[in-house]
């Protein structure tokens, strides 16, 4: 069945449908009516490819993460998902696991679907990705990049803000040996957040001591090697800050095997605030980043460049806030350890 057969069956030209189905404006109303009725009896779908060859748009947007079985990015997809389906778009979702082979893939699978926009969410994406995708114009955004490149968008994260108000409110709790349990550091999420600690830390006048600097990989298994490590520290410390909610759950994991009380031997703080990190027990002290605003920010920024009509528009910059949410993982600090 085609365009034709509505036609014929609601007693119209084809270009009459065609107008309806695209929600054309210089169209009868009692025409649309008769269409859309047409359309409902014979159950046709309009051919998406061929719609797109006619308009220049395929209405789906590439969606590329790092990794689903993260807690952090299920959150983002579903929000980025619900906000597309209110524009009438689909998305094609690629994960890359981190994985450079997978990451060609990806851009290969996203010229070939012609998608009209690009949302890398990966928080470390190699140059070689921007320039393929830059390259055949089509609408990006990414996450802290650098500013001012033409035909992709920036979202800044905001990590100083967050972290400081983490560092604050432990030393506020008489916390002076706090460390840090860092993301894989090729990663410049990771190592904005390593940088915002540090600074946070000399801005109030504590000492950042290298050993109390640990390299995780963001998983709850390189929280548990990080208190492991820092468990055999004398004196160890009284409270830990980690590079994200998955590292800090296996904190506190690996602090019940130790037999480590939290919080009143130990404090943690997390940052992302999954949705998990409510349920942990006890619940956990987190900096948000709210997955709902990143994914309203990225799409937001690649249909706006779509109603350009110009992937080269120009540059812009969107800004993601970061908060300090207070639960139980957090107390006065400990001076008996």
């Amino acid at each position: 069945m085609d365009i034709r057969e509505v036609a014929r069956h609601a007693k119209v030209s084809v270009a009459t449908v065609s107008r309806a189905l695209n929600r054309k404006p210089n169209v009868d109303s009692r025409l649309v009516k008769r269409v859309r009725k047409a359309v409902e009896e014979l159950g046709y779908y309009p051919n998406a490819q061929a719609r797109a060859l006619t308009s220049g748009k395929s209405r789906i947007m590439g969606l590329i993460v790092s990794e689903i079985t993260n807690p952090f990015f299920p959150e983002v997809i579903q929000a980025f998902e619900n906000i597309a389906v209110e524009h009438s778009y689909e998305i094609l979702l690629i994960s890359t696991v981190h994985d450079p082979k997978r990451m060609e893939l990806a851009v290969r699978r996203m010229i070939e679907r012609r998608v009209d926009g690009v949302a890398v969410l990966t928080f470390g994406m190699e140059d070689s990705l921007i320039d393929d995708l830059r390259f055949r114009r089509v609408p990006l955004v990414f996450v802290d990049v650098a500013a001012g490149v033409a035909g992709m968008s920036n979202i800044r994260i905001d990590y100083r803000h967050g972290i400081r108000q983490a560092v604050q409110h432990l030393a506020a709790l008489r916390h002076v040996r706090i460390a840090f349990v860092t993301g894989p550091l090729h990663f410049k999420s990771a190592g904005a957040r390593k940088l915002a600690f540090e600074e946070s830390m000399r801005e109030i006048d504590l000492e950042v001591a290298p050993e109390l600097l640990v390299v995780g990989d963001h998983t709850m298994e390189g929280g548990m090697r990080a208190l492991t490590t820092l468990a055999q520290l004398s004196p160890r410390p009284t409270a830990i800050v980690c590079s994200n909610d998955l590292m800090a759950i296996g904190v506190m994991r690996q602090a019940y095997e130790h037999q480590i009380s939290i919080p009143l031997e130990l404090s943690v703080v997390g940052f992302d605030d999954i949705w998990l990190s409510q349920f942990t027990i006890p619940p956990l002290t987190t900096v948000q980043m709210s997955q709902a605003e990143l994914a309203k920010l990225a799409f937001g920024a690649l249909i706006a460049d779509v109603e350009r009509d110009s992937a080269l528009a120009g540059c812009h910059e969107y800004d993601l806030a970061t908060n300090l949410v207070l639960r139980k993982t957090t107390a006065l600090g400990f001076t008996g350890a």
